[in-house]
């Protein structure tokens, strides 16, 4: 690879790294989780996953990345053996699903970003407005098409003048957003009940399991641990660079998004709502809180018509630097191919919006495949995991890892978490969304794959995945652990 080839700087790097893991789950999600979930307690299980699932499996795909200088595919062919292509295959594929509905999600956040900055949501009912916009055709679409086009168009322009350069840009300028709205949150007359909210832990929550496994699930939701798009960027680290501290740095980052953002949030909603009104809004589900709640929350608030295009453009910071990397790995995944980075970009921009389409036009689709490939990241996960288990975890960490001498260095404590930890906290975590799925969430029709929230439907789809994956995973291994695969395209 030649030097233009790797990102310029750590910063670089990190930046890019926390476009990849702050997304919308850290703004719409964190909040109302850790408020369902006993506040302050919480964070407590939530920290503690960091360190043993999100951090370890981030070390690992920079580990993956860099030493194979490939994207999952090829990453597991060549460090792994050619019988494991259809993993990497998989962490691909769920990651290509993900890309094609979170579009949508980005396109969202740009629709409202533009209305809060027009005045077009003053003065309007906020539940009406979204029905409207989410049950319409052409605006989603449209929102949609655009999304994917910003990214495509950054992907285009390669490592340091496309997904550096709009990092840098996107991540200062997210976080300064954030530092603002919790400026303005916490100065407001009983900010302090949602601030002690958050911040002073029942104890007694961490006696509830729900509590623990809500944590694991944020925290592997929310870094983008084990989603294979680290890896992809690791493609571009030189050999000294410290990917210990990078990647540590970047999983803490993620969670410092996550605080300000309910920082943002809590105090705001227990300040200007009723406290019948906050516990609903707190409880009205990602889209809810976000589309319907949070404008009425802004409305009520002296300067919200200055803060409300605030949050929506730091919302879509965050949607739209996610949705970066999703492009550059079914980007490189092609590049893996033999395809050149000019001729992969316009398709994998093209199959984004074909593919995002169905979900565009249908909160049904859209709730679907979130649920389906949301869960199946857990898989990806625990993939990542065995790829340093074939390789040998130890040698891995030698070979991959501790290379350079000057930076933080994993020992035998890293090796203990990917081999007995993360699987144990994959089957807890997955046994239990999937119980859920058949006790709670639709009890009656949990087998039936076209229900919404079923075991059923992630089984069909995930089997369709798998099986095409393993009937060419010969094929797979081949053509992307060629070597040609090192151009970056």
């Amino acid at each position: 690879m030649k030097t233009s080839d790797f990102f310029s700087s750590r910063w670089g790097i990190i930046l890019a790294g926390l476009g990849m893991a702050v997304g919308t789950g850290n703004l719409w999600r964190f909040p109302r989780i850790a408020a369902e979930n006993g506040g302050g307690a919480f964070l407590i299980p939530w920290l503690l996953f960091l360190f043993t699932w999100s951090i370890p499996l981030l070390i690992a795909e920079f580990g993956l990345g860099r030493g194979a200088r490939r994207g999952p595919i090829g990453a597991f062919a060549k460090l792994t053996g050619g019988r494991t292509a259809w993993m990497g295959g998989f962490v691909a594929v769920t990651s290509v699903m993900i890309m094609f509905y979170y579009s949508v999600v980005t396109g969202w956040m740009l629709k409202y970003a533009v209305a809060a900055s027009t005045g077009e949501l003053a003065g309007v009912d906020a539940a009406a407005y979204w029905d409207a916009y989410s049950t319409s055709v052409w605006q989603p679409v449209l929102f949609h098409v655009l999304a994917v086009a910003g990214a495509g168009f950054v992907v285009a322009r390669g490592v340091i003048g496309g997904i550096e350069r709009a990092n840098r840009i996107l991540i200062p300028l997210l976080f300064v957003l954030l530092l603002f709205a919790v400026a303005r949150a916490v100065t407001l007359p009983g900010a302090g009940e949602g601030l002690a909210y958050l911040f002073t832990p029942d104890l007694s929550a961490l006696t509830n399991y729900r509590t623990w496994l809500e944590a694991l699930t944020q925290s592997a939701w929310s870094t983008g641990a084990g989603w294979g798009l680290i890896l992809c960027y690791a493609i571009y680290v030189r050999e000294s660079d410290d990917v210990v501290t990078n990647a540590a740095t970047i999983g803490l980052g993620n969670n410092v998004a996550s605080l300000l953002a309910a920082m943002a949030i809590l105090p705001a909603a227990f300040a200007i709502l009723p406290a019948g009104e906050a516990g609903e809004a707190l409880a009205a589900g990602n889209t809810g809180l976000t589309f319907i709640w949070i404008p009425q929350v802004f409305a009520r608030m002296p300067g919200g018509g200055l803060f409300l295009p605030l949050f929506f453009l730091a919302m879509f910071c965050a949607a739209l630097s996610s949705l970066i990397a999703m492009v550059e790995l079914g980007t490189r995944v092609l590049i893996d191919a033999g395809a050149a980075r000019s001729r992969a970009v316009p398709l994998v921009v093209g199959a984004a919006v074909v593919c995002g389409l169905p979900s565009a036009v249908s909160l049904a689709v859209f709730e679907n495949q979130d649920w389906v490939w949301g869960l199946a990241l857990m898989v990806s996960g625990v993939f990542i995991a065995i790829a340093t288990l074939r390789y040998g975890v130890d040698r891995f960490r030698d070979e991959l890892v501790n290379t350079h001498s000057s930076g933080r260095r994993v020992g035998a404590v890293w090796a203990w978490i990917l081999k007995y930890l993360v699987p144990v906290e994959f089957a807890v975590m997955f046994g239990w969304w999937m119980y859920q799925a058949a006790t709670v969430y639709d009890p009656e029709g949990w087998w039936n794959p076209l229900r919404v929230y079923s075991v059923g439907t992630c089984v069909a789809q995930w089997g369709i995945a798998l099986a095409v994956l393993w009937a060419f995973n010969r094929r797979l291994a081949e053509r992307s652990a060629a070597d040609r695969a090192t151009l970056v395209g």
